[in-house]
């Protein structure tokens, strides 16, 4: 197949990338080319819309181009047609108004990313499948992907623009450790505090459930619904069928580091309300609340698959990566220093009620 990507050099994407280059498609990538490890590893000359290096079994061709000038990307688009068209950087119905005018015409399929994160919160059931009901309150991001997975329906059923709409999950690879409270800097002031033995915070009580979802199972289940004609108009959740406590999460990456976990428990009300982070839409509109999902259609449209990455070997494999990888070791003393203030309070309110 001829597919192209705008972005495809992401967590998601790129393992998409790889598995589709290894099975022999033809890949466009449709970006600005600043993220170049990907870039350089299957493409040694960046020249705008030519041919990569033969990779093995299929090929690459570059686009590069920011997606928001459609006057360029006309340019680069003219006498291409795709089997599919997939976006993983749109977050708001005017960009995707923007894919409709670039690639009506152009695809026999448009796959738009759009998050789990979009279901009922909170939830009337912790079992979610595809006919739970979109409204997150909590978190802004959340809504603009409900306004898109609308704008789209519209756009299948009026026009008969073939679209796919995906649902993720929490997906990871191993560039990062995946976490409930962390940073804008990522993970690894997380892990520092760890192997220091000073108190990591997790919400709540920690019993909450939750899917980790790696990015080769994820990237096997999206290849398997890409030129798949069941899937058209379709809404599809892509997450592993495995669910972990955070008290569990935590407890794997300790071990992993090989030293006893000082956990903190805060409630997600009290975290948001006390930093400039967005606790609200990534803890109360999503990571706090508990999430069992259903995988039943996924797996009719994609037979014989499921995910093979057990939670605890990928949080392994991560944390491996990370303290293997310099660049990966990200630190943060603004939250850190946050996380100690947090603690302090804690511990403040403790001997204050104890009198």
């Amino acid at each position: 197949m001829k597919i192209c990507m705008i972005g495809g050099t992401g967590t998601i994407s790129m393992a998409i990338s790889r598995l589709l280059l290894s099975q022999g498609h033809t890949l466009y990538l449709l970006n600005r080319g600043q993220r170049s490890r990907f870039m350089e590893e299957y493409m040694p000359t960046q020249d705008s819309r030519q041919s990569a290096s033969l990779v093995p079994a299929g090929r690459l061709v570059w686009l590069k181009a920011d997606i928001n000038n459609e006057e360029k990307v006309l340019e680069l688009l003219d006498g291409l047609q795709f089997d599919v068209v997939a976006d993983f950087i749109a977050f708001t119905p005017e960009q995707l108004m923007r894919d409709w005018r670039l690639f009506q015409g152009r695809t026999r399929q448009f796959v738009f990313i759009s998050s789990a994160s979009a279901y009922q919160k909170p939830l009337s059931d912790y079992r979610i499948n595809e006919g739970t009901p979109l409204s997150n309150p909590y978190w802004e991001y959340s809504r603009n992907k409900i306004a898109c997975e609308a704008y789209l329906m519209e756009l299948y059923r009026k026009e008969g623009f073939p679209i796919t709409i995906i649902r993720p999950s929490h997906t990871y690879d191993q560039r990062s450790v995946p976490l409930g409270v962390h940073g804008h800097l990522g993970s690894y002031a997380i892990l520092k505090r760890m192997q220091e033995g000073r108190p990591v915070i997790i919400h709540g009580d920690g019993t909450s459930l939750w899917t980790l979802t790696h990015s080769s199972d994820f990237a096997r289940a999206f290849v398997g619904l890409l030129g798949n004609i069941h899937a058209i108009g379709e809404a599809v959740q892509i997450t592993s069928d495995e669910s972990l406590t955070w008290n569990q999460v935590y407890q794997i990456i300790a071990d992993a580091l090989n030293v006893k976990l000082n956990a903190l428990y805060v409630s997600s009300q009290f975290l948001d309300a006390s930093s400039d982070y967005d606790f609200a839409g990534s803890l109360l509109g999503d990571k706090a609340n508990t999430v069992v999902f259903d995988n039943a259609k996924l797996k009719r449209l994609v037979p014989g698959f499921t995910a093979t990455v057990r939670a605890d070997q990928g949080l392994r494999s991560c944390v491996e990566y990370v303290l293997s990888h310099p660049e990966c070791q990200k630190e943060d003393p603004e939250f850190d220093a946050w996380c100690d203030r947090v603690v302090g309070a804690m511990e403040a309110a403790v001997r204050s009620v104890k009198g």
